[in-house]
């Protein structure tokens, strides 16, 4: 089959590997009928963090079962199915308390930016569709897999509520399905922070009511402005960045909340600045798995379009052309097509 495969930092190839195999009696084989380029992808991309030699790469995906194991019940071939990022038995303790992510027999899943795809834990870890998808629908579940979870989490995180004001800090793909989220928790403000027209366009389609350019301080300052010197209910943080973590703690409340869903790089949290604030702090990676019923409800009722967030489709093989472009802000977010 055909998969992406790092080599190294700036180094993407589409190249020929074997077809993966059932390798324990959980495990289910999918045809992957859509996966995509994620914002963490980049940063191996760039050489944040290492790369170990040739490797495969890619963890969003939906498609349809081609095999399963002996001893999976819940799905079976031929139907279409959406997962999460990260392979869990959804029977745990820790699953029970919604957080499949650290699921006590969690697995990684990686190398989805391929023809087909290995799934561990196929029970836990695959939801099927009510029905067959139409092409129109597949970006939306698609965009359920990761970023459309994670900016759920993060709102839920932050804890958005009816009639509160939210601010999302970043404007990917997480951060524009984060407005989404807290339109749908039914924030009544939502302050979108970005400083690209076409993003910007897309979080006031999704829900934002105000959007901030500044940054840093200026960014914090714009915030307390708009929200009466106060500070927001909830913020949103889905960068991971020194900078984007201080602004969303400085952004909130006394008594408000963050979460913080950014895959961190360089970011710290000072104590005293944490323990004056006031302000709860939740975040980690999402559990997309406990959302997955709820979010593809959503998208057959048409209540929500994540899929928006795509803005370049490319054939698999053009896999390194999607990178680049994310990595130079041309597209929010990049959808292959095996």
């Amino acid at each position: 089959m055909r998969a992406t495969i790092i080599h190294a930092p700036g180094d993407i190839r589409v190249e020929n590997v074997p077809d993966p195999k059932i390798t324990a009696p959980t495990d289910a084989v999918i045809r992957t009928v859509a996966a995509c380029v994620c914002g963490s992808d980049l940063w191996s991309y760039r050489g944040v963090l290492p790369v170990a030699g040739p490797q495969p790469i890619g963890h969003e995906y939906v498609g349809i079962v081609e095999e399963v194991g002996s001893d999976v019940s819940t799905v079976r071939p031929g139907q279409f199915v959406i997962g999460s990022f990260v392979a869990s038995d959804n029977t745990c303790p820790v699953c029970r308390f919604g957080y499949q992510t650290s699921c006590q027999h969690a697995q990684w899943v990686n190398g989805a930016q391929a023809q087909y795809v290995r799934i561990p834990l196929a029970d836990g870890t695959l939801v099927t569709t009510p029905e067959e998808p139409t092409e129109e629908l597949i970006p939306d579940l698609l965009a359920l897999s990761d970023v459309m979870g994670t900016g759920w989490y993060a709102a839920k995180a932050a804890e958005v509520r009816p009639g509160s004001t939210a601010v999302v800090v970043g404007d990917g793909a997480v951060g524009l399905s984060g407005v989404i989220a807290a339109k749908e928790l039914g924030a009544e403000r939502i302050i979108a922070m970005s400083r690209h027209e076409s993003r910007q366009k897309l979080a006031l389609e999704f829900g934002a009511t105000d959007i901030v350019t500044e940054r840093g301080e200026e960014g914090v300052a714009r915030v307390k402005e708009l929200t009466h010197g106060v500070g927001a209910d909830s913020v949103l943080e889905c960068v991971g960045t020194q900078e984007s973590l201080h602004q969303a703690l400085q952004s909130t409340r006394p008594g408000g909340n963050v979460g913080f869903v950014g895959f961190p790089h360089g970011s710290q949290i000072e104590g005293q600045e944490l323990f004056f604030s006031h302000v709860g702090l939740r975040g980690g990676p999402a559990p997309v798995r406990a959302y997955l019923p709820d979010l593809i409800d959503r998208v057959f009722g048409g209540r929500i379009n994540p899929g928006k967030v795509f803005d370049l489709t490319l054939p698999l093989d053009k896999a390194a052309e999607g990178y680049k472009a994310m990595d130079e802000r041309r597209a929010i977010k990049t959808l292959l097509r095996p």
